[in-house]
């Protein structure tokens, strides 16, 4: 058996075992396309994955404007509120989070493997939501460099 294999195997099973759908799939997804050999397809969405999965991500939070779930008025009334002011300085901090989350993968891909437990670890053991590793790499760069390393 390809040793590569090994580590996407074992997230597929840790997927599997935390009930973890999207880890699941995406370990599922990339193992198909590593056994299919399309090493094209896996370079593409090494590369591109975290673009697209940004854009859908920003399409979902941007579908109830498009919906008219939110209006105009609904969007000048955060600025009149605590909970609107706080939203705001919430996603501009948590923007801010992801950023830094960018630079760490980049530059020290090999904390993947400790996101990967530690947000597998938050969802069974702490009834947490998967908010990805973006968020998750985001937290370890401002914790390393709260404890300077």
């Amino acid at each position: 058996m390809d040793t590569a294999l090994m580590p996407l195997l074992l997230v597929l099973w840790i997927g599997l075992l935390a009930r973890n759908r999207l880890v699941a799939a995406a370990a599922t997804l990339l193992l198909v396309v590593r056994l299919a050999n399309l090493a094209g397809v896996l370079h593409f969405l090494a590369e591109r994955s975290l673009e697209l999965g940004l854009l859908l991500l920003t399409v979902a939070v941007l579908a109830p404007l498009a919906l008219d779930r939110t209006t105009l008025a609904d969007l000048a009334r955060l600025f009149t509120s605590l909970p609107g002011w706080l939203a705001v300085i919430g996603g501009a901090v948590a923007t801010c989070v992801n950023g830094q989350g960018i630079g760490l993968l980049r530059d020290r891909p090999e904390v993947i493997g400790g996101l990967l437990v530690g947000t597998i670890i938050g969802v069974v053991a702490l009834q947490g939501i998967p908010v990805g590793p973006l968020t998750a790499a985001g937290v370890t760069a401002l914790l390393l460099r709260l404890f300077g390393k």
